[in-house]
C-alpha cells in the first residue's frame, strides 16, 4: 500500500449521519454515491448494468436498483430525498460517441429534469463530459433552462479531478442547483503522482499476461510515429496519470493505459491500480469480469472528488431552505470557466 491508497481507504468509508437520502440516477459503480456516503448521507442508486448493481450493493451502506428508467418513474422513498444526483448517460456529448446529443436514445436528460421537477429536491447536481460544452453548449443551455424554470439557481463549472486530490488529469462538468448558496471545492494545487498512488505495484511484472508482447510494441510505436508523439504514452511515475476510460483500460488498443517496467518492459493496468487512480480504496470490491470491472472503473466519477463535491453540496443543503428575495428574483443560469 502508499500513503495516498491508507489515506483514501479511511476518508472514503461511508459515515452515514444525516436523516436525508440522496438519489443517484444512473449511478454505476457508485463513485459519485461513494463520495456523499463518505459525506454522511444514505443513498438509493439506480442502475441498468448488472455488475455495476452488484458493486454498489457490495460496497455502499444504500441500496441500488436494476431498473431502466423512464420519464413518470416512481421513485423508493421520494418523500425522504433531500438532494438528486446522477450522471446521465454521456455517450451522446463524447468525443468517442457519436455526438448525436439529444437526439440518442441514451439521453438520460429529460429523465434527470423529470425526477427533479416532481421531488423537488433542496439540491441537485449532476456531472457529465466537458465535451458537452463544444457543439451541444446549447442543449446545456437548455437543461439549465429548464431546470432554473423550475425555482433554482444553477451553477456549472468544469473540474479537473487532478486539481483535488486524485492522481489522474480528468475534466469533467459539474452543475448544481439550489435555492441558497454554493461554493465549489477549492483548487489545490498540490497534485497525487503515479507512484504516489500505484508505486508499490507499478514496477511489477505480474500478471505476466498483462506483459505487452513484440507486436504490441511495434504497433503502439507506429501509432505513435504516424500520430508524431512526442514522448510515448506510458504512465510517468513523476506525473497524475491521463484520463482513465473505458475504452483505454479494457482494450488493447495504441492508446492503452500502461507503465514502463525496470526492464523496459511494458505492462498493461490491473483493475486494481486503475481503481487506485481513480481513487477507489482498496476494500472497494468489484463485481464482473475484468472487463466489466474495467468498464465500472472507467465510467465512474472518481470517489475522491465526489466527496469533496458532496461535502459542499452537504454545506448548501444545511442552509436555510429559501435564499434571501434577491437571489430567488434572479435566478440566472450561472455559468463559471473551467479550472486552470
Amino acid at each position: 500500500m502508499t500513503e495516498y491508497s491508507n489515506d483514501i481507504n479511511d476518508l472514503l468509508r461511508p459515515r452515514i449521519e444525516e436523516k436525508a437520502i440522496v438519489l443517484d440516477l444512473f449511478a454505476g459503480c457508485g463513485g459519485l454515491s461513494l463520495g456523499f456516503e463518505a459525506a454522511g448521507f444514505r443513498t438509493i442508486g439506480y442502475e441498468m448494468a448488472d455488475a455495476a448493481v452488484e458493486t454498489y450493493n457490495l460496497n455502499l451502506q444504500g441500496k441500488c436498483i436494476s431498473q431502466f428508467l423512464t420519464v413518470g418513474f416512481e421513485y423508493a422513498e421520494a418523500d425522504n430525498i433531500g438532494i438528486v444526483i446522477g450522471g446521465p448517460p454521456c455517450q451522446p456529448f463524447s468525443r468517442f460517441g457519436n455526438q448525436m446529443g439529444m437526439e440518442d436514445a441514451r439521453d438520460g436528460f429529460p429523465i434527470f429534469i423529470d425526477a427533479v421537477r416532481r421531488i423537488q429536491p433542496r439540491v441537485f447536481l449532476f456531472e457529465n463530459v466537458a465535451n458537452i460544452l463544444g457543439r451541444h453548449k446549447w442543449y446545456l443551455d437548455l437543461i439549465v433552462s429548464e431546470l432554473a424554470n423550475l425555482g433554482y439557481r444553477v451553477e456549472w463549472r468544469v473540474l479537473n479531478a487532478v486539481n483535488h486530490g486524485v492522481p489522474q488529469n480528468r475534466e469533467r462538468l459539474i452543475c448544481v442547483g439550489h435555492r441558497a448558496h454554493f461554493r465549489f471545492p477549492p483548487h489545490e494545487f498540490k497534485k497525487v503522482t503515479v507512484k504516489e498512488a500505484i508505486g508499490d505495484t507499478m514496477l511489477s511484472a505480474e500478471p505476466a499476461d498483462k506483459i505487452l508482447t513484440p507486436r504490441q510494441d511495434e504497433y503502439i510505436a507506429a501509432y505513435e510515429k504516424k500520430s508524431h508523439c512526442i514522448n510515448p504514452r506510458d504512465l510517468y511515475p513523476n506525473k497524475p496519470a491521463r484520463t482513465i476510460t473505458c475504452r483505454n483500460l479494457a482494450g488493447a488498443t495504441s492508446d492503452m493505459q500502461r507503465v514502463k517496467l525496470e526492464d523496459g518492459r511494458r505492462r498493461r493496468l490491473t483493475a486494481r491500480e486503475a481503481a487506485r487512480l481513480q481513487s477507489f480504496p482498496d476494500w472497494f470490491e468489484f463485481a464482473g469480469n475484468e472487463t466489466r470491472q474495467f468498464y465500472q472503473i472507467g465510467n465512474a466519477v472518481p470517489p475522491l472528488l465526489a466527496y469533496k463535491i458532496a461535502l459542499k453540496v452537504k454545506e448548501t443543503y444545511h442552509m436555510e431552505q429559501q435564499a434571501p428575495e434577491y437571489i430567488l428574483d434572479s435566478l440566472i443560469p450561472q455559468s463559471l470557466f473551467a479550472e486552470a
